[in-house]
């Protein structure tokens, strides 16, 4: 999905639990009152850092609470696995934010429980997308699949029994479109968008991870 403006930030994070915004490095978001999990005197994002949060958060909250993390792919893993869990179980007027510019570099278990918006801005069409290389093959394989390859790609998939890792590489066939879009100007790129979108939300709800590769893909 996409969004227009960091305006409507606030408005879309309103409606989830937790919804992730991909938006160039250093680009301007305000959200006022609100909790900011970032990187401090370490690379990562910690766990300390989120625990501090989430004590905050365990009383009822009487109106709406953003807690904006960002850069996200900052998050170490052991941050990850804390804040998942909140994830699982949303306390009500809860609303995580979580910006980046890297959505293939979050943990997978976080991605197939948000919601993912992508800021329509042109993007570094040339730059890396930093995914492992199997990953990578396999996102380039969705992107120029044609209705065909797409049986024998969703078994080989769905053999892995694991659906974080279909989400990853999902994601990564996204990202790898969004680019290819704006560097050639080929609507087929943008086309494929919705598709995997689709396959994406439905297989993060626990749908076939066949059916939906091959009949959303299509």
């Amino acid at each position: 999905m996409f969004f227009n403006d960091t305006s409507e930030i606030v408005s879309i994070a309103a409606r989830t639990g937790c919804a992730i915004f991909v938006v160039p490095e250093g680009t301007k978001v305000e959200i006022k009152n609100a909790f900011l999990l970032e990187p401090t005197n370490k690379s990562v994002i910690t766990i300390e850092q989120v625990r501090d949060v989430l004590g905050v958060l365990s009383v009822r909250q009487v109106g709406d609470v953003f807690v904006v993390v960002r850069p996200a792919d900052k998050l170490g893993d052991e941050a990850a696995n804390a804040l998942l869990k909140n994830l699982e179980e949303p306390k009500e007027k809860v609303h995580f934010v979580l910006i980046t510019d890297k959505p293939s570099l979050i943990l997978p278990t976080i991605l197939s429980r948000a919601e993912i918006y992508f800021l329509k801005v042109p993007v570094d069409v040339d730059g890396p997308i930093e995914a492992a290389p199997r990953e990578t093959l396999l996102a380039k394989r969705i992107l120029v699949a044609k209705p065909a390859d797409l049986v024998p790609l969703a078994e080989e998939l769905a053999k892995t029994k694991d659906r974080a890792y279909v989400l990853s590489v999902l994601a990564v066939a996204i990202e790898m479109a969004r680019k290819s879009y704006f560097k050639t100007g080929k609507i087929a790129f943008l086309n494929k968008i919705p598709k995997m979108l689709d396959a994406y939300e439905n297989i993060s709800k626990n749908g076939h991870i066949k059916l939906h590769l091959v009949a959303d893909l299509c």
